[in-house]
């Protein structure tokens, strides 16, 4: 018989969750303003820097911050888990998801790598019926698919969307939804602080070899960049976390879609992207399928 790893004796059994889905819903809008932030951020570092460079600080910033905050409070005691595996096969999956989106973001409109990303809250949906049983009544499946009729209408095909970059940007939207489903169905077992813990963890350990393939010294603006990035990142990802804790993966990722509208501002702001007729179309589509899912949810709690 193998001997049981230190982390795996006595994992903490969690209280009982309870589902609050008005409240997750919140907590995932506040998380795509702070993905969106620290994308653009990133973008603006990799036209400077490797990607490997800005994956790995990013990672080992978010892990120096969560160690901070978390370890006086928690002590090794987050580190107890008997999903040790779930957590590195999680953490592999959100590594490839991150560097898919970096490269997307170089080589396509910060506005049009979105947009594509948005096919994740449909993957996850049904992901998470097939491996998690939820249940995704008519209201859910009408909001989402008229979601994606506005991403479709975003994404009318011109030359700008058939590139390689599409293609990374796709490539993130099924693993985001693999590591959505992934981190919904830990939360039955896994506390927030821990989730966090191994994910920042386990990204810098992947991170760490990127840096062998190049590295720049940073300027002082450059590294104020890559600390605010990291820092956005730690609550990007306690918001995210939290959010699934609270609801189930179908209810609350159709609301990634208001990372529309905070990545229409900032790729005009930074990049002066001015919106197309049809992006704007499809962000008030999205939107609104999003807001009726809230007021229908809400009211039935």
């Amino acid at each position: 018989m193998s001997e049981i790893s230190p982390f795996e004796r006595r994992a903490p059994q969690p209280p009982a969750r309870r589902d609050r889905i008005p409240l997750g819903i919140v907590l995932m809008i506040a998380s795509t303003l702070l993905f969106t932030v620290m994308s653009a951020i990133s973008t603006w570092l990799t036209e400077t820097y490797p990607i490997g460079e800005v994956l790995f600080t990013r990672a080992a910033i978010a892990l120096a911050a969560c160690a901070l905050i978390v370890l006086p409070r928690r002590g090794r005691a987050v580190f107890r888990t008997q999903r040790v595996s779930h957590h590195g096969m999680r953490s592999i999956s959100q590594a490839f998801s991150q560097s898919f989106i970096l490269i997307a973001f170089s080589m396509m409109p910060f506005a049009g790598v979105v947009a594509i990303s948005f096919t994740a809250p449909l993957f996850a949906t049904l992901l998470a019926a097939l491996l998690l049983h939820e249940r995704v009544g008519p209201t859910r499946w009408t909001a989402l698919l008229v979601g994606f009729v506005g991403v479709l209408i975003m994404t009318t095909p011109d030359a700008d969307m058939f590139q390689v970059g599409a293609l990374f940007a796709l490539g993130n939207a099924v693993l985001y939804a693999s590591v959505t489903v992934a981190v919904r169905g830990m939360t039955a077992t896994e506390s927030t602080e821990t989730l966090i813990m191994y994910q920042v963890t386990f990204l810098t350990l992947l991170f760490a070899p990127l840096l062998l393939l190049g590295f720049v010294m940073p300027t002082w603006i450059a590294a104020g960049a890559m600390v605010a990035s990291g820092l956005l990142n730690v609550l990007a990802q306690y918001f995210w976390t939290r959010s699934l804790h609270l609801a189930p993966a179908s209810a609350v990722t159709p609301f990634y879609y208001v990372s529309l509208i905070w990545a229409m501002i900032a790729g005009f702001l930074v990049w002066s992207d001015v919106p197309t007729l049809a992006l704007l179309a499809g962000s008030a589509i999205v939107t609104g399928s999003g807001l009726f899912l809230l007021w229908r949810e809400s009211g039935r709690i």
